[in-house]
């Protein structure tokens, strides 16, 4: 009696299982033509393990069970509490395959709104201090976050396409090595000149008299605040209560010790001293050339082997990924070979799109062919695929709903969908076949 429950089993068994992991691993598979590695590597690995799980199911797990005898079933495998949902569902199953088809058809121009999040950046904690840092850093242009670079190996190219890329209204501003090397120095020298004629004196006296004593920083501190206070009078303007306010810090700097009055002079003057430095070393300005320009510019553009770089920024928003695509695709149309963070990140959300499209077809086409070939019928193969058409429909709609975009990782489940859902319908279609119908 056991052995004749043992051979009804595997022979309810068989189909299903075999035909389920068959399909399913050949929906997994199919993703390993595709140009996107990680997806195919993930098919490749799926695919293979269901195979192996189908092997282990008709060879281990029979071992397994012969081995190691466990108790049958006490009752009936099942769900005896869904009963009453299967009768609902046999009662109206007019109603409820055409409610279900019809909420699909009206949400599908929801799917003209569904976008694929291109950027890795979005798959971060935005809060977390170094990605709000690095966003913060990434709005301003100088630090070339989202710069794109052409690189070529002559200044004469360099020159054309500097020329073209700052035409683009996407582009905010072209760079290059050359500009480093300002216009028209010898007009800028000589007013530079001009300057230094008039604040050399100021900046590099004669005679330099010795540093004030405390109380003569004291008495200056207390003529201030007189000054400002008779300045300001009853006044209530604005001004007046700026000199107010300033005349009441000045006196109390002048009433306190020593030691604070020198920390005081040190937070002021001595930036002062080094401003003051640095507008003397600008007044003695000298042409400049690519040939005197610091090294550490120079490696940052140029190469040893002469292959320098052209670089563009993006005008606009930074971190819109629609102004980035834009950028991206307006650089690119210009100069083909161009290079840099936007552009990958643009070509590789491309290629994971395309290959999830590409696989889908294939999929659905191999698990078709191969549903038709065992169950010869097209109603089955309709049956079995229409609902994971439409469940993969309605999850997509619902994206868009709750405004949540495809990504590098929530795209993964598409696959996982395909696959695996595949296998369950399989499992009803053949259980009906059978004559079972409390499928619940």
């Amino acid at each position: 009696m056991a052995a004749s429950d043992s051979g009804t089993a595997a022979r309810r068994a068989a189909v299903p299982l075999s035909l389920a992991a068959m399909a399913t691993a050949a929906g997994f598979l199919c993703f390993m033509p595709t140009d996107y590695k990680g997806i195919s590597e993930l098919g490749e690995i799926a695919g293979a393990g269901m195979l192996i799980a189908f092997l282990s199911s008709i060879t281990v797990l029979p071992a397994l069970l012969k081995l190691i005898n466990p108790p049958g079933e006490s009752e009936p495998v099942g769900y005896a509490f869904l009963a009453p949902v299967d009768r609902f569902l046999e009662d109206h199953r007019y109603a409820i395959v055409g409610g279900t088809i019809a909420v699909a058809l009206a949400g599908l121009p929801l799917l003209y709104f569904l976008h694929f999040d291109f950027n890795p950046m979005n798959l971060r904690n935005p809060k977390a201090e170094s990605i709000a840092t690095f966003l913060d850093l990434r709005k301003d242009p100088n630090t070339g976050a989202n710069a794109i670079n052409v690189m070529t190996r002559s200044d004469d190219d360099a020159r054309k396409i500097e020329e073209k890329l700052s035409k683009l209204p996407e582009v905010l501003r072209v760079q290059s090595l050359k500009s480093f090397v300002p216009e028209d120095q010898p007009a800028k020298l000589k007013l530079i000149a001009q300057g230094a004629k008039v604040l050399n004196p100021a900046l590099n006296p004669d005679s330099i008299d010795d540093p004030p004593s405390d109380q003569e920083n004291v008495d200056s501190l207390k003529s201030s605040v007189k000054t400002l206070r008779t300045a300001a009078g009853e006044d209530k303007g604005p001004g007046a209560v700026a000199s107010r306010r300033l005349a009441d810090a000045l006196e109390k700097l002048a009433d306190s010790n020593e030691a604070t009055r020198n920390k005081a002079q040190a937070i002021f003057v001595d930036p002062l001293k080094i401003m003051l430095e640095q507008v003397k070393n600008f007044l003695q300005a000298q042409p400049v050339t690519l040939d005197n320009l610091p090294p550490v510019i120079v490696n940052s553009w140029k190469a040893k082997d002469g292959l320098m770089r052209v670089e563009a920024l993006p005008k606009g928003d930074p971190n819109d990924n629609d102004n980035l695509r834009r950028f991206a695709s307006a650089v690119l149309a210009a100069e083909p070979t161009a290079i840099g963070g936007p552009v990958s990140i643009l070509k590789s959300g491309d290629t994971v799109v395309s290959a999830f499209v590409h696989a889908g077809i294939y999929a659905l086409l191999v698990i078709g062919l191969l549903l038709w070939i065992t169950l010869r019928r097209i109603t089955d193969v309709l049956l079995t695929l229409v609902p994971l058409l439409v469940a993969g429909a309605v999850t997509m709609e619902i994206c868009v709903l709750i405004k949540l975009p495809l990504n590098f990782a929530n795209i993964v489940a598409l696959p996982l969908l395909l696959g695996i859902g595949v296998a369950f319908k399989i499992y009803y279609i053949v259980a009906w076949r059978s004559g079972r119908t409390n499928l619940l």
